[in-house]
């Protein structure tokens, strides 16, 4: 069975094409600059490549071409639609209306397109995909939907209430959300596996770090708590993110810069972070790279981001009431040893101890503790579209 799994963004159409016999890639690629232009880049998992200029005005002329790219030329891998059993897409917020994955529908499309208000810059885009991709794929095709937020649908009311008037709650559905589920789903369940533990039995922090980065409780295979919050934007220090900010500071500051709300949220998730602290960039690798000769600004980044981390260890080691595993994931959880060694100093109190040696590991799955740390600490690359091709497998399954 082939399942093609869709990603989009605001501007952009990610996808990967697996034959789950075996969970193998076919071809992956990603359409975007999409309604600023348009630009394709296609690989197949035999090494051939396509790549071009395209004029992509919505999502709808994105997918006609991802579909154009898969079914003909140099580095075609099917010979038509037809040999697709079903699509799978991410999702970022599903709020409290969607708690698991799902078929859609056109009701369920409306839906999703009915949440934009929470998530602006992906909501839209997602059902913009939804009704592209229904116009082009075969009758009878189904498509599947997993949500960001469903993993983390079962964290307790006292953990995803803010300190605002209940009614903000009941009327707006103002209250933490969290993201990066599917990814915190898909690494906690593989580290269980690594580990030849149950999930049940386990009480794992989640360390998803990247761009964009959120650490998240898992007890018992649930998610208890995490850092994201209402948007993606509370938690971490990111790569253009404050992450959590006082917000009397936000206000002060718009004051200040004489900024408007939506001048003031572009400020605190474009200018802000990695980028805005060290007047860099917000890539950690250039942070890294100008800390070690000695920029200041860039030290003191790398600093706040592994004091960060380590405080949400401690406080979820806490609300667990214990904890078993600390695992690391994303761009920066995977590849950056010196940022997973600073999270983890000072933590010997908690039976945490890094193995020198085995944290030089990069991008694989890897233990990175002592033989004797009583708690186990682990590199784990997430891989999210092998987790909604799983999860549009089963659903169609059951379906049928």
């Amino acid at each position: 069975m082939k399942i093609l799994v869709v990603n989009a963004g605001s501007s952009s159409l990610k996808y990967q094409l697996l034959d789950m016999t075996d969970e193998s890639v076919i071809a992956k690629g990603n359409a975007d600059r999409i309604g600023i232009g348009g630009h394709i880049a296609h690989k197949t998992g035999d090494g051939r490549s396509f790549e071009a200029d395209c004029e992509f005005p919505t999502h709808t002329e994105a997918f006609e071409k991802l579909v154009e790219v898969l079914t003909t030329g140099d580095a075609k891998v099917i010979d038509s639609m037809s040999e697709i059993s079903a699509v799978g897409h991410r999702i970022v917020q599903g709020a409290e209306v969607f708690k698991e994955t799902c078929l859609v529908t056109d009701e369920v499309i409306d839906k999703i397109d009915a949440l934009a208000e929470l998530a602006p810059v992906h909501n839209h885009p997602h059902a913009l995909a939804l009704r592209a991709c229904k116009a082009v794929l075969p009758e009878g095709v189904p498509q599947v939907v997993v949500f960001d937020t469903a993993f983390h649908s079962t964290m307790p009311k006292k953990a995803y209430l803010f300190g605002l008037p209940y009614e903000d709650y009941e009327k707006y559905h103002v209250r933490k959300y969290g993201f990066h589920g599917t990814s915190h789903r898909f690494v906690s369940a593989e580290l269980a596996r690594l580990m030849g533990k149950d999930i049940k039995d386990l009480k794992i922090v989640s360390c998803h770090l990247g761009n964009g980065s959120s650490i998240t409780a898992v007890d018992g295979g649930k998610s208890v708590d995490t850092s994201m919050g209402f948007t993606p934007l509370d938690g971490l220090t990111m790569g253009t993110r404050c992450g959590a900010v006082d917000p009397s500071a936000v206000e002060f500051v718009a004051k200040k810069h004489g900024f408007d709300p939506d001048q003031m949220t572009a400020y605190m998730n474009k200018q802000s972070g990695f980028l805005g602290i060290s007047g860099i960039s917000s890539d950690n690798r250039d942070i890294s790279a100008a800390a070690a000769e000695g920029n200041e600004r860039a030290a003191i980044v790398n600093e706040m981001f592994s004091y960060e981390i380590k405080k949400y260890i401690g406080s979820y080691a806490a609300a667990m009431g214990g904890l078993d595993a600390v695992l690391f994931t994303g761009g920066i959880g995977e590849n950056d040893a010196p940022t997973r060694e600073r999270s983890c100093e000072g933590l010997e109190f908690l039976g945490i101890k890094i193995d020198a040696e085995k944290n030089k590991v990069r991008g694989k799955n890897a233990k990175i503790s002592t033989d004797d740390s009583k708690v186990q600490v682990w590199v784990v690359p997430t891989n999210e579209e092998l987790l909604i091709a799983r999860d549009t497998l089963a659903i169609v399954n059951a379906n049928k």
